[in-house]
C-alpha cells in the first residue's frame, strides 16, 4: 500500500538543526535522572526534547517516500535501544522505550493516510490503545501529542494553540517545582487569589514542554542536514554510556 508524500508543513521543517536540540536536551534529562534526581531543572530542560522528536516524526511523515520502511527503521532502532533503556534509566523488559512511542504515531499517521477500509479512524484508535496496553516511555499522552501535531500542521496559529492546550493538560498530575534555579514556584509567589490558581498550572514539569514550541514555529534559515545514523544511533549509544557510568561508579 503506498502513500504519497504530503505538502509542506505550515512550522520549521529543518530537522537536522531540530534533532540537535533534542538530542542535546534528551541527554540533559537522562543525566539528570541517573545521577542527578533533586535537581528537577534539568528534567525541565528534558521536556524540550520529547515536543521536537514529535514534530520531527510529523515532518518525516509528510516527506518520506515510503512511510513504511520509515517505521520499520523507527522499529529497529527501538529493538536495538531497548536493552540500553533498561540498563541506562533501570527500566523493566516490559517498559519500552520512546521509540515504541514514535513508532505507534508513524503507524497512525499512516493509517489516516491509507484511508484504507476506515484507516483514518480505527488506526489512531488501535495506536492509542496499544499505548495504553503496554507500557512506554510517554505512554498514550505520547501517541496522542503526535496526532495532535499532525493535525495541526498546516496551520501555525493551530500549531501553537494545539500545542498550548496540550501542555497545560499533559501538565495536570506531573511532578511540580518548588523552586526553579533557587527561585520560589509561581505559585508560592502570586499575590492575588485567583492568580496563584492560573500560575500553579505553570508549576508542573510536564507543562514546560511548551518551550519546544518556538522551535517548531520558526523557521530555521540555515539549514543543515543531520545524517541519519547519528540521529538515530544518539538514543541508545548516550544510554549506554550513562550505563557504563554507573557501573563504574
Amino acid at each position: 500500500m503506498s502513500i504519497e508524500k504530503q505538502a509542506p508543513t505550515a512550522g520549521n521543517e529543518n530537522t537536522g538543526w531540530l534533532k540537535c536540540i533534542a538530542i542535546l536536551c534528551m541527554i540533559v534529562d537522562h543525566v539528570g535522572v541517573a545521577f542527578f534526581p533533586l535537581y528537577r531543572e534539568l528534567r525541565v530542560i528534558g521536556r524540550i526534547a520529547y515536543p521536537l522528536f514529535a514534530w520531527c516524526i510529523v515532518v518525516g511523515c509528510c516527506h518520506t517516500r515510503n512511510i513504511w520502511k520509515y517505521a520499520l527503521r523507527i522499529l529497529l532502532v527501538g529493538l536495538v535501544a531497548q536493552p540500553c533503556y533498561m540498563l541506562g534509566l533501570r527500566h523493566h523488559w516490559y517498559e519500552l522505550n520512546v521509540f515504541a512511542t514514535l513508532l505507534l504515531g508513524v503507524l497512525a499517521i499512516a493509517g489516516i493516510r491509507a484511508k484504507w477500509r476506515g484507516s483514518a479512524v480505527w488506526a489512531p484508535i488501535l495506536a492509542i490503545a496499544a499505548a495504553c496496553a503496554v507500557k512506554m516511555d510517554y505512554g498514550w499522552k505520547g501517541v496522542a501529542f503526535i496526532l495532535v501535531l499532525y493535525a495541526c500542521r498546516q496551520s501555525r496559529p493551530a500549531l501553537g494553540a494545539g500545542m498550548a492546550a496540550y501542555c497545560l493538560y499533559w501538565g495536570s498530575g506531573s511532578m511540580t517545582l518548588s523552586s526553579f534555579l533557587g527561585i520560589p514556584a509561581v505559585k508560592q509567589i502570586a499575590f492575588l487569589p485567583q492568580a496563584g490558581s492560573l500560575l500553579s498550572s505553570l508549576a508542573p514539569v510536564q507543562f514546560w514542554a511548551i518551550l519546544a514550541l518556538p522551535l517548531m514555529l520558526i523557521p530555521m534559515k540555515r539549514h543543515y542536514l543531520l545524517p541519519k545514523w547519528i540521529g538515530y544511533a544518539a538514543y541508545p549509544a548516550h544510554l549506554l554510556v550513562i550505563a557504563l557510568i554507573r557501573l563504574t561508579v
